[in-house]
């Protein structure tokens, strides 16, 4: 450790003898393995500390068997990436793990980005799960061609924070299934406080893919409940019945600048524990997400909303990304911007994601809380507050428009253990048009 500090460099040895690690900082460590792997990048090396759980003597073991040529996946504008954590690890991940078993350890740290690309890995270690190449070739191509020509008129959606009014750095559009569809939602839903404008009829390859997109979709929750649920069992508050699309928003992102922010999607109409199919076209862009921390009290100032870190998944043309049912509760998401990207034969550098949802009969504006201003409450979750965490309740967004303020309307919100709401279920399915969205 010595020659390590002073500058000078040795040569590892077949034995190697690791001094107590239980007081050792990850700086300790990691010079450690540095000294006994100096050809090893320092990315390679925490990435091994992390997945041995600290243990630099199980982390040098692994990569004496990986050695100088672990394959650290090198892309254009993205430092630091490497293709799956199972290289570090002696035995396999079990593709149908016990769902009693523990949950895995969250590999990201504080400041630092966790870049995951292994199916295996994102869903062991995030809310969600990848499919690549998720459709044929052409078919995806066509849908891809389509949105484009699609996209040169969407919009930017305008809304205030924090007193300034906005517009969001990217374009949208929303899609639903007949004429009666965008009637409804021109006229009775409201989305942070205002009505969407542009709202349009779905296009036929989008109609193409939906069946697609509802089979993958489903198949995959079943296979989260079946292997990452504590019992095998659906999380309370989540549907137990089919995830059925009805709907779709349409994002265009042009150039790597364009972004969005970390987030959570609104619940109003999807109710809690909501699964979102998000299909991804065009060039490749980073999705990040983070663990909602919340803090202790309102005087604590611990709060840190990187106190976990972030991990990075990486979308490529045709991939389909599966948020799960703790995801909008318990994580938050965002589409990082690039310093630059590598341009698509068809969509230059444009990446269009349709993320379908299923908008349910029972969550229609008709029957959900309205406000002191006469408009639908949104639903939300506390996400901030240890007290209450996870906790969902409705409050007025009035405020997020333009000229307009928040009432002080709040109420939390009642579900049964299937996510329906207290109120009257018969009247909904009695009184709620057909295909509602």
């Amino acid at each position: 450790m010595d020659a390590f500090l002073k500058g000078t460099k040795r040569k590892p040895s077949t034995t190697v003898s690791l001094p107590s690690e239980d007081d050792e900082s990850t700086d300790l460590k990691l010079a450690i393995l540095s000294s006994l792997h100096s050809a090893t990048s320092q990315e390679v090396l925490l990435e091994a500390l992390l997945a041995h759980d600290g243990s630099v003597e199980a982390a040098s073991t692994s990569l004496a068997g990986v050695g100088s040529t672990y394959p650290v996946k090198q892309r254009k504008g993205v430092s630091s990436l490497q293709t799956s954590l199972r290289s570090f690890i002696s035995k396999p991940l079990a593709r149908e793990r016990p769902a009693s078993a523990k949950k895995p350890r969250l590999l990201s740290k504080k400041g630092a980005t966790l870049h995951l690309f292994d199916p295996e890995d994102i869903s062991e270690h995030t809310p969600c799960s990848i499919i690549h190449n998720f459709l044929p070739p052409d078919e995806a191509n066509d849908l891809l061609r389509e949105m484009l020509d699609e996209s040169s008129s969407f919009e930017k959606i305008t809304f205030k924070l924090f007193d300034n009014v906005v517009q969001s750095p990217h374009t949208s559009s929303f899609y639903v299934g007949t004429q009666a569809e965008i009637d409804s939602q021109k006229h009775d839903y409201f989305y942070n406080g205002a009505r969407l404008t542009d709202i349009r009829h779905i296009t036929p390859q989008l109609s193409r893919v939906r069946p697609r997109v509802e089979e993958a979709v489903n198949r995959e929750i079943q296979n989260r409940i079946r292997t990452r649920y504590p019992g095998g069992e659906k999380l309370r508050y989540q549907s137990p019945g089919l995830w059925s699309p009805n709907c779709a928003m349409v994002n265009c992102y042009d150039g790597p600048q364009q972004n969005v922010g970390y987030h959570s999607d609104q619940l109003t109409y999807l109710g809690p524990r909501a699964v979102i199919g998000s299909l991804s076209l065009g060039v490749t862009r980073e999705f990040r997400v983070r663990r909602a921390v919340p803090k202790d009290s309102d005087n604590d100032e611990t709060d840190d909303p990187d106190a976990e870190g972030q991990i990075s998944i990486h979308l490529p043309h045709n991939s389909l990304l599966v948020m799960h049912a703790e995801m909008q509760e318990e994580w938050k998401h965002c589409i990082a911007p690039a310093q630059t990207i590598e341009p698509h034969p068809i969509a230059g550098n444009r990446r269009i994601n349709i993320t379908y949802r299923d908008y349910k009969r029972g969550f229609h504006p008709k029957y959900t809380p309205r406000c002191k201003c006469s408009i639908p409450a949104v639903l939300r979750v506390v996400q901030k507050k240890r007290d209450n965490y996870g906790k969902h309740f409705w409050m007025c967004y009035a405020g997020n428009v333009p000229g307009k303020e928040n009432c002080s309307f709040f109420q939390w919100a009642d579900f049964d253990d299937d996510g329906n709401p207290s109120w009257d279920q018969s009247r909904c399915k009695k009184t709620a048009p057909d295909g509602n969205t």
